[in-house]
């Protein structure tokens, strides 16, 4: 119980870290996806003269985004999901299926984040169409953005196998 409750410490300040970074570097890129943007608009209807990349770096930028914030999002609980049935079943009933599903979410993003390497690894044989940068650093993000949520999973995986005590401890020792 120990190694779980330090790995989940260890977890817990790791995440809490990665989302504020992300959080911040998040915002920069939606600064620029939207001058991006409307560089675009500006050149094209007030110069006539549309521009042939911003369209492609403002869908980067957006993918790089989403990338640093789902691994927090999915910590928080902020992703879509329907949890009323854990209301109406005995706690420890709702406990196993909460483990089940995080067991399954964590086969899931396992696999994501190998297809995502693949696709990484891929992405070094073309470049973007608009700009002279080779799309593996686009899809970079993939790998980011599953690595980010199979840690939060862990967290979570480990907070619901800890006994509600344990957790509780674990959460409010100050080390997190």
């Amino acid at each position: 119980m120990a190694l779980l409750r330090t790995s989940l410490n260890y977890l817990e300040t790791l995440n809490s870290w990665l989302g504020r970074v992300g959080a911040s570097i998040a915002w920069v890129l939606v600064a620029l996806m939207v001058a991006s943007i409307l560089l675009q608009v500006v050149c094209r209807y007030v110069f006539n003269a549309a521009l042939p990349w911003p369209e492609e770096v403002a869908r980067a930028l957006m993918i790089w985004m989403m990338a640093l914030v789902a691994g927090s999002a999915y910590r928080k609980g902020m992703f879509v999901s329907i949890d009323m049935i854990y209301n109406y079943l005995p706690s420890t009933i709702g406990r196993v299926i909460k483990v089940l599903l995080l067991l399954l979410a964590f086969a899931v993003l396992v696999q994501l984040f190998v297809i995502a390497l693949e696709l990484f690894d891929r992405g070094f044989r073309t470049r973007a169409a608009s700009f002279p940068l080779k799309r593996a650093w686009i899809y970079l993000a993939m790998p980011v953005c599953f690595g980010t949520m199979l840690l939060a999973n862990l967290e979570m995986l480990l907070k619901s196998v800890l006994p509600e005590k344990d957790a509780a401890v674990a959460a409010t020792s100050g080390e997190g």
